[in-house]
């Protein structure tokens, strides 16, 4: 609900799209320190005390961007609080939450499914908040005689109140979303403790520990995987930048003089679309691999999003852009799965905060150049550049993630979805050969050191 009305607060408050682009650029670094000190000793601290802590977090910077104007004060507030202009996800949760969910499943076969699950309530709820906060600003200007400005207020109050709920939500988590290593720290902390000095010295240490070992990615093939990908996820979340949903409602406001309703149903409709879309991820990454599905469903989309600006009619640029929004976020729960099968679980939430703290810096860099692009509206080029950088970029993200992996890893979901196959059809008959075929998939899955092909009963 928040990527509605921020761009539109920020903007009848009387700052300029420079100081607004710029402003979102702090608040993107200002995620990048926070995913960075929070995901990375959430194993080992405890991922529901982080999640606790980044929910207070987003109430904080709720509050201060609900009641507060001074320039300074609101980068403050951006930077050191949990705030999201670009409509999705941000800060440690996505990365921490899906490593909860996944903690207990020993089928690699079921994590693209939850994953798919997941993003797929997440965008539901992102367009239920669109529709309600248009809806809501309409009805106070309207019916209540509310001022632009408290309308618009009245929105990032609801982020904050959210951010409220949340933290008693996660308060309520069980001891089972934690990591397996966390319960054998405790476990010998309480057998070898006996004053509370030594009981803070090990915990200390643990974390300390935790630091040394590569923000929590322990074996060196973790940190090899990781790497790579992080400088692919950079170079297209450089292009997400340019066409964060905060960017995207304010060029159908100015372009087609869209009004603040119009706008929420929009991209009510745009979230639905993608979260109904995530939903047959699931087969597409059994059948093709998580790559595969990736860089397919990521080409066209991304094309439909260079072509945007270039419709003539309102409709047909909505149209556009529905029909981009129906593939766009398909490689999400794909992405997603890949980096999770690629590092051991109690790896999980350091590899998801890296990469997505990764993605936060690419987010970072653009929006002050988007700020500069979109201060002329009666610009076609300028106006419209946003989307064919963006485009362009995401474009060249795709073509990278392709030709950086080869065949095995192209299609490494593919192996354990076979791999698990083979094992409920040989179960019975042949057990003996269970641990033959574990290690070979491990091996084709992990390390990409041999193909399906290779794995056969002999």
């Amino acid at each position: 609900m928040l990527s509605v009305a921020l761009i539109l607060h920020l903007t009848v408050k009387g700052f300029d799209q420079w100081h607004i682009g710029t402003l979102f650029t702090y608040i993107l670094i200002g995620d990048i320190i926070i995913t960075l000190l929070l995901t990375t000793t959430a194993d080992a601290f405890g991922r529901r005390n982080i999640l606790v802590i980044g929910s207070i977090l987003k109430l904080f910077a709720g509050l201060m961007f609900a009641f507060v104007d001074q320039y300074l004060l609101l980068v403050f507030a951006g930077i050191v609080g949990i705030i999201s202009p670009s409509g999705g996800e941000i800060g440690p949760f996505l990365s921490i939450e899906q490593a909860c969910m996944t903690e207990n499943v020993k089928d690699n076969t079921q994590i693209t499914a939850i994953y798919s699950w997941y993003n797929f309530f997440g965008y539901l709820s992102t367009a239920l908040g669109a529709l309600s906060s248009g809806y809501m600003i309409s009805k106070l200007i309207k019916d209540y005689n509310f001022d632009t400005v408290n309308a618009y207020r009245s929105i990032i109050i609801a982020y904050a109140i959210f951010g409220a709920i949340k933290t008693l939500i996660y308060l309520c988590l069980s001891r089972q979303v934690e990591t397996a290593a966390l319960f054998d720290s405790e476990l010998i902390e309480h057998a070898t403790d006996s004053t509370s000095r030594r009981k803070t010295t090990i915990q200390a240490t643990h974390i300390l520990h935790w630091f040394k070992n590569k923000f929590g990615l322990r074996r060196s093939a973790s940190r090899r995987t990781v790497a790579k990908l992080c400088a692919l996820f950079v170079i297209d979340a450089i292009g997400g930048g340019f066409v964060m949903q905060s960017m995207i409602i304010y060029w159908f406001h100015e372009r087609f003089q869209m009004n603040i309703e119009m706008l929420g149903l929009m991209m009510m409709f745009a979230n639905l679309i993608s979260g109904v879309s995530a939903i047959f991820v699931t087969p597409l990454v059994g059948r093709i691999g998580a790559i595969n599905t990736m860089v397919i469903t990521h080409i066209p989309s991304n094309i439909m999003l260079i072509l945007i600006p270039f419709m003539q009619t309102k409709a047909s640029a909505i149209a556009m852009l529905l029909l981009r929004f129906s593939i766009s976020q398909m490689d999400v729960p794909a992405r997603q799965t890949f980096v999770a099968i690629s590092v051991e679980n109690n790896e999980r939430s350091a590899a998801g905060g890296i990469t997505n703290l990764v993605r936060s810096v690419g987010l970072s860099i653009s929006p002050i150049i988007v700020g500069y692009l979109l201060q002329d509206s009666k610009n076609p080029i300028l106006f419209a550049s946003p989307f064919v950088i963006g485009g362009g970029l995401k474009l060249l993200y795709d073509i990278l993630l392709y030709v950086s992996f080869d065949v095995s890893n192209r299609n490494q979901f593919c192996f354990c979805v076979q791999k698990q196959k083979m094992l409920n059809y040989y179960n019975s008959e042949w057990f003996r050969i269970y641990g033959y075929l574990d290690n070979k998939c491990k091996l084709a899955c992990r390390n990409s050191l041999v193909s399906f092909e290779t794995i056969t009963l002999v």
